[in-house]
């Protein structure tokens, strides 16, 4: 992770949490990204499962890793 993202707390992508962000949920849309696009969504613990089914059922490819393995 870059020292500016270090530098200050990462929070929950789910709607209304505003919890500390552990996860990162790294996905990308097949009909509207290429290969090498991915975006990134934040989750804490109570959120990681939840958001990662949201995308899951939808059929995007999805990896989970710790926010300290983000770029």
């Amino acid at each position: 992770m870059t020292s500016a993202a270090s530098d200050r707390e990462l929070v929950c992508s789910a709607k209304d949490c505003g919890q500390r962000a552990v996860h990162g949920l790294v996905w990308r849309n097949p009909r509207i990204h290429t290969d090498d696009r991915r975006k990134i969504w934040l989750a804490c613990d109570a959120h990681r499962e939840s958001l990662s089914q949201f995308l899951s059922m939808r059929g995007f490819p999805l990896t989970v890793v710790g926010v300290d393995e983000l770029d």
